[in-house]
C-alpha cells in the first residue's frame, strides 16, 4: 500500500479546528492560542488525548511538546476521559489542618477509587488540589460545575458525593 493512499485519521473535527483558528487573529502569535485551544478540546472531549495535542500543534505550527508543556502546567487538562463531574478536594495547609486529607481518603474509599480516578460508571472523578483558594470553607471541595462544598465532615462528603453523582448542575 502506497503511503499516499493512507488516509490521515484526525481526532479534531473541522468545526473544532475552526473554533481554534478563530482565536488566531485575536492573539499576538499562534503559540499564544495554545491555552484557548486546550479549553476548546477539553470542552468537547472532557480530556485532551495525545492525538488532539498533536493536532493542536499542527494547527498552531508549534511542537506537540509545546502543547503538552502548557497542558501540564495548568493541570486542568487530563489526557484520559474524566467523569461527568470532576471534583477536587483541597489539601492545602488550611484544609490539611482541618481534615482535608481524611475527607479525600473517605471520598475515595466510599467510591472504591484512588485520587485521580473515575468511578466505574463514569459519573465522578475525584482529585486533590493543592489549593482551591476557599480557606474559609476548610476542609473544602470544588466541583468543575462551580459548586463549593465545605467545611467538610464525613457526613457532608457522603452527601456531596450523592449530589455529584446526580450529574453537573446547569450554570445559572
Amino acid at each position: 500500500m502506497a503511503a499516499e493512499s493512507i488516509a490521515k485519521i484526525t481526532m479534531l473535527s473541522e468545526p473544532i479546528r475552526e473554533k481554534i483558528r478563530a482565536f488566531i487573529p485575536r492573539y499576538p502569535s499562534k503559540r499564544a492560542v495554545t491555552l484557548p485551544a486546550l479549553h476548546i478540546v477539553h470542552e468537547h472531549f472532557r480530556c485532551v488525548p495525545f492525538q488532539a495535542m498533536a493536532e493542536i500543534a499542527e494547527i498552531l505550527e508549534i511542537t506537540p511538546a509545546e502543547v503538552h508543556d502548557t497542558m501540564s502546567f495548568y493541570g486542568f487538562f487530563p489526557q484520559a476521559p474524566i467523569g461527568d463531574v470532576r471534583v477536587w478536594v483541597c489539601r492545602s495547609i488550611s484544609c490539611m489542618l482541618t481534615g482535608g486529607e481524611e475527607m479525600l481518603e473517605h471520598a475515595c474509599h466510599k467510591l472504591g477509587i484512588e485520587p485521580g480516578q473515575t468511578t466505574p460508571d463514569g459519573k465522578l472523578t475525584v482529585e486533590f488540589a493543592e489549593c482551591l483558594g476557599i480557606c474559609d470553607f476548610a476542609p473544602a471541595a470544588l466541583a468543575d460545575d462551580g459548586r463549593i462544598f465545605g467545611p467538610l465532615t464525613t457526613e457532608k462528603v457522603d452527601t456531596m458525593l450523592d449530589d455529584l453523582k446526580a450529574g453537573p448542575k446547569p450554570v445559572a
